[in-house]
């Protein structure tokens, strides 16, 4: 069966991307500051924006917003996984499965992601509340203001 992505130029996307084996790579602040110099780095060549972020220790959701004319969010997301795998200290590494064990690669990352086109207004609230409720829902905190690594402190104040 062919996997096959809703691509919008100057969409609006929800994604989940998620660690491998759902490791707790983004149980320090160095590893999430590490993530964000990734996206930083990509953005610089390839634009978007960020409309909501969230990052759990195994897993984390966003929304993005693309450029007009650009559809081309498997590119950047490629980008950011590459530019975090390369800087990521080896004890995050892990020994693939036998298929990707025979090409000697590790992995930090499930190899694909979730994605999902923002059809319109409603969608776009819910999914932001749904990214930023997150961490609450995972039983991390009770207060989803009381998590650090969120866009919802960008938001509103409780």
């Amino acid at each position: 069966m062919q996997y096959r992505r809703s691509r919008r130029e100057g969409g609006t996307y929800f994604f989940t991307v998620v660690t491998y084996n759902r490791q707790q790579l983004f149980d320090t602040p160095e590893m999430v500051e590490l993530l964000r110099e990734s996206f930083r780095t990509v953005k610089q060549r390839h634009p978007f924006t960020i409309d909501a972020i969230v990052v759990l220790p195994d897993h984390l959701h966003c929304l993005w917003t693309l450029p007009k004319g650009d559809a081309n969010f498997s590119t950047r997301w490629r980008l950011i996984k590459s530019e975090f795998s390369r800087h990521c200290p080896e004890k995050y590494k892990q020994p693939c499965s036998l298929a990707r064990y025979k090409k000697q690669e590790q992995a930090i990352w499930q190899r694909r992601f979730w994605e999902h086109l923002i059809r319109d207004e409603n969608d776009f609230v819910c999914h932001v509340e749904y990214i930023h409720h997150n961490p609450a829902k995972h039983g991390l905190v009770q207060n989803p203001y009381d998590w650090p690594y969120s866009s919802i402190h960008l938001f509103r104040r409780p």
